[in-house]
């Protein structure tokens, strides 16, 4: 029998890698200031064109937050991969694999990790 199965992918910290994962929250941070940015601008505009000002700031305020919750914990992670050490193997992501099994197969051996270092896979567990 065939199975979807989850796969974790994950990667060996190295300096190139780290520096991507820098360069990827430096950009999310970016991202996430302009929307900042654009919900105040917006919220002004509304505010101007509308008599129901606590709604719309409200609204508007909620937004905001959000953006800056997000930015809080990408801040975060940033701070705390300058802390980790080069050889750490972080969690990058799951993918789907196809897993033949057959009655008596042991569940735990199914499951299974991949490990990439620099783009490459070193390992399969």
């Amino acid at each position: 029998m065939k199975i979807l199965q989850p796969i974790t992918v994950k990667q060996v910290l190295t300096e190139q890698t780290k520096k991507t994962i820098a360069d990827k929250y430096h950009q999310e941070i970016r991202q996430l200031e302009k929307e900042i940015q654009q919900l105040k601008f917006e919220e002004k505009k509304q505010l101007k064109n509308h008599s129901s000002h606590t709604k719309i700031q409200q609204d508007f305020r909620k937004e905001v937050t959000n953006r800056l919750d997000k930015l809080k914990t990408i801040e975060f992670q940033l701070a705390q991969l300058h802390i980790l050490p080069l050889g750490t193997e972080m969690k990058d992501q799951d993918v789907l694999s196809i897993v033949d099994i057959q009655i008596g197969d042991n569940w735990e051996q199914a499951k299974k990790s991949i490990i990439v270092k620099d783009g490459v896979i070193i390992d399969i567990r």
